[in-house]
């Protein structure tokens, strides 16, 4: 299993902040001093991520709160599996409860997402990755979730990657200018151009380009473009990737294939976290 991209604690207290503002109303009718067990149920198929932020938000509140796990990080779990169960000062489990089940359904829901993806490509040397197009304030929180599902992270940010797209080839002047600036640059990262033909594709090859990026290329294109790179260059595959098209896209022998639904279009698993007084 992956290492965790442990939450960092100005993070989950932002985000109880917005949650609470001035202080949880309704969970000031609770007496103090009264303690509470709960459980969380998925009600839905899942691959389960995100178990260190939801703790982390109930740490924050109340060190006092109890965290007994059912299901592995990274383990499926069927419809109507408990996930976890809590015990501890009611306060605590009431205020902590839709922020702790926002980013666990939330991570889940990536996590789950990238394990659909991963399968479909077992058995190709074509590895799935995911994009920058990710909810904001949870970047790596979700790429730590895509690894979870068994994909792969392309780069984190502007930083640690350089991908020359159309705009950046105009700018410079031409593929071979931008890809001799870029590598001038020394940065010691991943070098990518993205190209939109065959001729281009070449133009990127001659040029030395480490990666290439193939925007938008039909099947029949992918596979000459292996072809024609012949290994001098990783190809990777974007644009209008289908889950239903991933395997003829892996079988065409590209080395990657770049996903922005992995991130950008999840759809939070839906959780159900019940609390019982007094226990």
């Amino acid at each position: 299993m992956p290492h965790t991209t442990l939450p960092a604690p100005a993070d989950i207290a932002r985000f109880l902040a917005e949650d609470i503002g001035s202080g949880d109303l309704t969970a000031a009718i609770v007496p103090a001093r009264t303690q509470a067990a709960a459980s969380v149920v998925t009600r839905e198929p899942l691959v389960l991520c995100g178990r260190d932020w939801f703790a982390a938000v109930f740490a924050q509140l109340d060190a006092g709160v109890v965290i007994d796990w059912r299901v592995a990080e990274g383990e499926a779990a069927t419809a109507g599996t408990e996930l976890c169960a809590l015990r501890g000062p009611a306060r605590a489990l009431l205020t902590g409860e839709r922020t702790a089940l926002n980013l666990l359904q939330t991570l889940s829901a990536t996590a789950t997402l990238a394990r659909s993806y991963a399968q479909a490509v077992a058995g190709t040397k074509t590895k799935v990755l995911d994009t920058r197009k990710t909810l904001p304030g949870l970047r790596e929180a979700q790429k730590y979730a895509v690894r979870v599902g068994g994909c792969h992270n392309h780069r984190i940010g502007l930083y640690d990657g350089i991908l020359i797209k159309e705009n950046h080839i105009l700018a410079a002047g031409s593929i071979a200018q931008a890809v001799a600036a870029a590598k001038a640059l020394d940065a010691g990262v991943m070098i990518e151009v993205e190209v939109e033909d065959l001729d281009e594709l070449r133009q990127a090859l001659d040029a030395g380009a480490p990666r290439i990026l193939l925007d938008n290329f039909t099947l029949e294109a992918m596979r000459e473009a292996v072809a024609m790179a012949q290994g001098r260059a990783e190809l990777e595959v974007s644009g209008n990737v289908t889950l239903a098209g991933l395997r003829a896209i892996a079988e065409t022998g590209v080395d990657y294939v770049s996903v922005g639904a992995l991130t950008k279009n999840v759809r939070a698993v839906d959780l159900s976290m019940r609390i019982a007084l007094g226990a």
